[in-house]
């Protein structure tokens, strides 16, 4: 995957959508492949304002009627799935089966497409028609947070089913269509609390009584500490170990060597995606470490990495180990645990993987 980095000179703040494509334009016409994220940066402006600027020209609005709409994926067919932080991009191919909605959340529960869906940080939805790589219209539906920031984006392919894809969109068009859109600020991370200030003993207690993975999240909210605050505090009762960066890279490598069946997770706020299956073929492209599977691409950008945990949590079923990496700010950037389902212990083949990276750490 390559992507260009550009400073940020432009800081674009004017709300014309003219003037705001002819200098995403000028950008593109120097770099051809930068992407759209990228672009936006360095123009000082969302990346959901580069795409609502088109509106009318290839960008059309859909209704925020989310249920509807992933109720109405299944009959399209398979589709890419692609769910991104700022450090990896996950893409799936699929069908958007066993759709479940509960309130604020969603679930699609299906081999290839597995994802885990929060509903109060979707705000705009857009389906986007773009040049492709090969000069072939590429079309998708794209799902951005309050703050102009991709959450979720579904990309027509091949295979799927052209007629079905038009009409679900065409029943899901809005009826306002602007090119300028009120953004709202990104939402901060809270800052954690002081170490002294949590009831640390308590914490881990409640840690070592854990009955399922799911329970984890919790337990954070719980006792108000974030969750790399919660992974260093555990290394104290060995429920978690310091791990280089480049541990993310070994494990993905050693598990596509033994043929070890993992899954690994990528989101953000508003939309976690999960891989189940076993990694093939591992490719390095300068900064970005990738996955290349017939289905299945992962894409992390190693160096915006700034620390990575092997991290061990009780359960009914024994211990379930998991490697976590996170990004500078401490946002999750992927998850990676070996296959199982509930009531099935850990595959032993993935934990002494993921233990070996504790007793002999991959190089920095």
């Amino acid at each position: 995957m390559v992507e260009i980095i550009m400073e940020n000179k432009f800081n674009f703040t004017g709300r014309d959508p003219d003037a705001l494509l002819a200098a995403w334009g000028g950008l593109l016409s120097e770099q051809p492949r930068l992407r759209i994220r990228n672009a936006a940066e360095a123009l000082g402006v969302p990346e959901g304002s580069l795409v609502a600027a088109r509106s009318g020209a290839g960008v059309r609005h859909l209704r925020p009627a989310w249920e509807e709409a992933l109720r109405g994926l299944e009959a399209v067919g398979p589709v890419m799935a692609l769910t991104r932080n700022a450090c990896a991009v996950h893409e799936k191919i699929g069908v958007y089966r066993n759709v479940e909605v509960h309130g604020p959340t969603g679930l699609v529960l299906d081999r290839e497409i597995d994802l885990r869906l929060f509903f109060a940080r979707w705000s705009r939805a857009f389906a986007v028609e773009e040049p492709g790589r090969g000069g072939e219209a590429r079309q998708s539906v794209q799902i951005f947070d309050a703050a102009g920031q991709a959450i979720h984006k579904i990309y027509r392919i091949e295979d799927t089913d052209a007629d079905a894809w038009e009409a679900l969109l065409a029943s899901l068009e809005a009826d306002a269509q602007p090119r300028v859109v009120a953004w709202e600020a990104p939402l901060a991370s809270p800052a954690p609390r002081l170490d002294a200030e949590v009831d640390v003993t308590g914490f881990l207690d409640a840690w070592e009584a854990l009955e399922d993975t799911h329970d984890f999240f919790g337990l954070l909210r719980r006792f108000g500490v974030t969750r790399t605050q919660a992974l260093r505090l555990g290394e104290a009762r060995g429920l978690t170990s310091a791990v280089p960066t480049q541990a993310v890279r070994a494990a993905l490598e050693r598990a596509a060597a033994a043929s070890c069946s993992i899954m690994v997770f990528v989101g953000n706020a508003g939309a976690i995606q999960i891989h189940t299956g076993p990694v093939v073929r591992t490719v390095p492209t300068g900064p970005w470490f990738n996955v290349l599977d017939p289905g299945f691409n992962l894409h992390l950008k190693e160096d915006g990495l700034a620390a990575a945990w092997i991290v061990r949590k009780p359960t009914r079923d024994g211990v379930v180990t998991s490697l976590e990496v996170f990004d500078a700010e401490g946002g999750t950037v992927a998850q990676l645990f070996g296959e199982r389902k509930p009531g099935v212990p850990e595959d032993l083949g993935w934990r002494a993987l993921a233990e070996a990276l504790v007793e002999t750490p991959p190089a920095p």
